[in-house]
């Protein structure tokens, strides 16, 4: 049952990670070549952020442009798509993964539950959390597909009884 499962029973142990100023491109056939979406950064034994596809499509996709409105004449540009084109751009110029990662994790004991794993990637809307040791050391990742691989397991046992 999920509720009591721990993540340490469904987490991928053999995480493959990366170093801040690896090299985008290497980081791209690497994520290709293991078929993850994304994989933490460890720096000095920390994980201090996240790599994912989608933070490296960023680099083939089109900026979003500013909103401007026109008010009375003048124009005006909405500071949070002044945010977005900033931020954009700095992705879109990256080089390293440090340049282009998510700065932060979200993060479990291995004894978490893979239900509060579950609650975790909804309430956050990540598709991924490490797994921290009480050293804060890097034990595993558990992605979505492992929480659906698990749910679909119980299913196939509830329907071979």
């Amino acid at each position: 049952m999920l509720r009591e499962l721990p993540v340490s029973q469904v987490m991928t142990t053999e995480v493959l990670t990366f170093s801040p100023a690896d090299d985008v491109r290497d980081a791209m056939r690497a994520l290709l070549r293991r078929d993850v979406d994304g994989a933490p950064v460890v720096d000095g034994g920390a994980v201090v952020g996240m790599l994912s596809t989608s933070d490296l499509i960023v680099e083939e996709a089109r900026v979003h442009l500013p909103t401007v409105i026109t008010l009375l004449g003048a124009y005006l540009e909405l500071p949070s798509s002044k945010k977005r084109l900033d931020a954009d751009m700095e992705k879109a110029l990256g080089s390293t993964v440090g340049e282009v990662m998510t700065a932060g994790v979200h993060s479990l004991s291995p004894d978490a539950t893979v239900e509060e794993a579950a609650t975790l990637m909804h309430e956050e809307g990540v598709d991924r959390i490490v797994v921290l040791d009480d050293a804060g050391a890097l034990v595993g990742i558990i992605a979505r597909g492992d929480i659906v691989r698990e749910i679909v397991r119980e299913f196939d046992a509830v329907d071979g009884e």
